[in-house]
């Protein structure tokens, strides 16, 4: 991209510093402007206007009276600027007929140039019929060359300067409607980014709750179990500590890897360990686990999880994780449960049920179950992949609880 010619850069600083000065002090720059042309007008006034007055008889007082009602109502021309034009239409009336000719007549056009940049097309119609009156009277009046040199050019003067103040006026719409983009699209920019952290915050806080809560689930059996066994069998307790460290050690290592994301003053010489997200291979080592906690899993799986996504994977993983950790919390004592996995051609189908026969009653387990994150994240992720989920507690007498998820194949990725 070209760099602008120095003196268009220096013109535009300048314009700028001017109506950033006009905006601090509005009414100075109006005194400022408004006395340069009342000083302007009195100097016409002291002689010079003799030299173009086709009547150089008018007396002094009127001169001067006629001098200040066409230069200091500039004053005001910004906030009544057709009471202003009125003001000086009139003055040019009796400037007119008293054969004058005052060169200060030529400062209606700056209001006319005010009325062009803030009223309707309509008013400024109007202002310019308002500023033709004194030139048909003065060309009636003293018709000493003919009409359309007397009017002709200045009702051009009078539409350059209309043109200009709109043209002026749409710059400054189009500036204004640049700028208001500008700031809803920092808006929106704003509001996308918050989404989009509440959004992370959710993701994590489901991974974080799928985490904690399965692994405590599944110490929290294994404790129970070493704790029975300490006394019978220490063999076996041993065995419960081990598994313990182990489970411990795991959840430890996912929630270090999910938290280290967040760091935000991590070295970049030590980035955040990485590893995979859960997948279906890893479903036995998930069920080995609960089955440890002491929980009999039986599995059936048909077909092969190759052609199913990494991120239906996850879910698929989630789900059972979820569902077999609220078995272990609510299932009581004598529960099994059962994972039944198919891979087909209209996706993916995860049944998990249990009997649950010693814990709470259904409808308690149902409470307990839908209270938490569980149920929800299970069904933000299933949501996620247009699928559906169905969890709800088994008919009696057989009871307990059942958890049934569908992910189609053709479901559009997420965006």
């Amino acid at each position: 991209m070209t760099e602008p010619h120095p003196l268009t850069q220096f013109l535009q600083r300048l314009t700028q510093r001017v109506r950033a000065f006009d905006r601090r002090r509005p009414l100075v720059w109006d005194l400022l402007v408004t006395s340069f042309f009342v000083g302007a007008a009195l100097v016409d006034a002291s002689g010079g206007w003799r030299n173009v007055a086709p009547n150089t008889d008018v007396p002094g007082w009127l001169i001067f009276l006629m001098s200040v009602g066409l230069s200091l109502p500039v004053l005001w021309r910004r906030r009544h600027p057709m009471a202003v034009l009125t003001v000086m239409v009139a003055t040019g009336l009796v400037n007119s007929w008293s054969g004058a000719m005052l060169q200060a007549a030529l400062i209606q056009m700056l209001v006319l140039f005010s009325i062009a940049m803030r009223l309707p097309l309509r008013t400024l119609g109007w202002a310019g019929l308002m500023m033709t009156v004194p030139l048909v009277v003065g060309a009636v009046r003293f018709p000493e060359d003919s009409w359309d040199q007397q009017i002709i050019p200045n009702v051009w003067a009078y539409a350059v300067v209309a043109l200009l103040g709109i043209a002026v006026r749409s710059r400054q719409d189009y500036t204004d409607a640049l700028v208001e983009r500008a700031r809803q699209l920092e808006v929106e920019r704003d509001q996308q980014a918050q989404l989009a952290a509440a959004a992370e915050r959710t993701r994590i806080a489901r991974e974080m709750h799928d985490i904690i809560g399965h692994n405590l689930s599944v110490i929290t059996g294994l404790a129970d179990g070493g704790s029975y066994a300490a006394a019978k069998s220490p063999e076996r307790a041993g065995q419960a500590l081990e598994a313990i460290g182990t489970t411990s050690r795991q959840a430890l290592g996912e929630l270090r890897r999910l938290l280290d994301v967040l760091r935000d003053d991590a070295p970049a010489a030590a980035p955040a360990e990485l590893a995979p997200q859960p997948a279906l291979t890893d479903l036995d080592q998930l069920i080995d686990g609960v089955r440890a906690a002491g929980l009999p899993v039986r599995t059936t799986v048909q077909g092969s999880p190759a052609a199913v996504p990494a991120g239906r994977q996850l879910t698929v993983y989630r789900v059972v994780q979820e569902a077999l950790t609220n078995t272990l919390k609510h299932g009581g004592p004598g529960a099994t449960a059962a994972v039944d996995v198919t891979y087909g051609g209209d996706g993916v189908t995860v049944e998990v049920t249990d009997t649950g026969a010693g814990g709470p009653r259904p409808s308690d387990r149902g409470r307990g179950r839908g209270r938490g994150r569980g149920l929800t994240g299970m069904r933000e992720r299933t949501a996620l992949y247009e699928g559906t989920l169905e969890a709800g507690p088994l008919p009696r007498p057989t009871g307990g609880w059942r958890v049934r998820l569908h992910l189609p194949k053709d479901s559009e990725t997420p965006t």
